[in-house]
C-alpha cells in the first residue's frame, strides 16, 4: 500500500541542476503541527523556504510541496542531492514522546521506503561524514552539519533505529534500493552492471528493470565495481595469490604470509562471482 501524498505546492523550488540525489534527510517543523499548516507556511513565497515532505499523525498520508525531480529549499548546500521530509514534530521531543505518535514515525518510514525505491538508495543510516562525503543513505539534518544549514533537527531522541527498520520491512525486508542491499547498490544496478562491463551490450538483452536514463551514482559505482573486478587497489601480492589459487595452485606460491588475511578471501569470492 503507497502512501496518500496530499499536494499542496509550494513557489519555494529550483532545479537540481544535474545532480544525483543520494541523501533521504529527515527534519523536525518546529513549529507546524499538520501537514496543512506545514503546507501553507511553505505555500508563501516571502518564506523562501520548503520541503518535499511533510508527515503528521493522519495515517498513511503526507504533504507533498515540492516534486521530488526539484530541488526543496531547507538544507542549504546539501539540497541538491537530498530528498527531505519535514516531521511535524520537535527536536526537543523525549523517546517517550516520539513514541506518542506512531502514525507520523510510520509515515516517515514508508516515505523513506518509497524514496529509496525511486532513487535506489539504500535503507542505511548515514553519519555525519559520510553523509557530507559520499555516503548513500539516510541521514538526519542535524548530520549535515553547517554544509548542511548547522540545524540540530530531529533531535537526539529520535527513533532512528526503529524508523529504518520499519522503513525496511516496508521496503520488502531488504536494504531497500528496490532489491538487493549488496554493497548499498540496488538489484537493478547489477543487473545493468553485468550487462553494461561484461556483455557485448545487446539492446534486446538489456535489463528491463533498469531504468532508461541510469543515473550518476550508477555510472560512479559501476565504475568502482569494475576496478574490483580488476583487482585495481589491491596489493600486488594479493593479486598473485588470487591468480594463483584461481589457477588450482599450479606452481610456486606466492610470497605471501601463511595465514591468509581475513580480507583477501571475500576480495577473492568477489572477484569470481563477477567475473561469471
Amino acid at each position: 500500500m503507497s502512501l496518500t501524498r496530499k499536494w499542496i505546492p509550494s513557489p519555494n523550488y529550483s532545479s537540481r541542476g544535474g545532480a544525483s540525489v543520494r541523501l533521504i534527510v529527515i527534519h523536525t517543523a518546529e513549529g507546524a503541527t499538520t501537514i496543512e499548516s506545514l503546507g501553507n507556511f511553505f505555500a508563501s513565497k516571502s518564506a523562501q523556504v520548503s520541503s518535499h515532505t511533510g508527515a503528521d499523525d493522519k495515517k498513511n498520508t503526507v504533504g507533498e510541496y515540492v516534486k521530488r525531480g526539484n530541488k526543496a529549499w531547507t538544507a542549504a548546500n546539501a539540497n541538491p542531492v537530498a530528498v527531505q521530509i519535514e516531521l511535524c514534530g520537535f527536536a526537543k521531543w523525549s523517546s517517550s514522546q516520539w513514541q506518542q505518535h506512531p502514525n507520523m514515525l510510520d509515515n516517515c518510514a514508508q516515505w523513506i521506503a518509497e524514496e529509496s525505491k525511486k532513487f535506489g538508495i539504500p535503507i542505511q543510516w548515514l553519519n555525519s561524514s559520510q553523509a557530507q562525503g559520499s555516503g548513500r543513505g539516510v541521514t538526519s539534518h542535524n548530520n549535515l552539519g553547517s554544509w548542511g544549514g548547522g540545524h540540530w533537527d530531529p533531535g537526539g531522541s529520535f527513533p532512528q533505529a526503529q524508523v529504518l527498520d520499519l522503513a525496511r520491512k516496508y521496503a520488502g525486508g531488504g536494504g531497500g534500493g528496490g532489491g538487493s542491499d549488496d554493497m548499498g547498490y540496488p538489484q537493478w544496478f547489477w543487473d545493468w552492471a553485468r550487462w553494461y562491463y561484461a556483455s557485448d551490450r545487446d539492446p534486446k538483452k538489456r535489463p528491463k528493470n533498469a531504468p532508461e536514463k541510469i543515473p550518476k551514482w550508477a555510472w560512479e559505482g559501476g565504475d568502482d565495481v569494475d576496478k574490483i573486478a580488476q583487482r585495481k587497489g589491491m596489493t600486488s601480492g594479493e593479486r598473485d595469490w588470487i591468480d594463483w589459487l584461481a589457477g588450482g595452485k599450479k606452481g610456486k606460491r606466492p610470497p605471501v604470509p601463511e595465514t591468509i588475511p581475513d580480507l583477501w578471501w571475500p576480495d577473492n569470492e568477489y572477484v569470481i562471482a563477477k567475473s561469471k
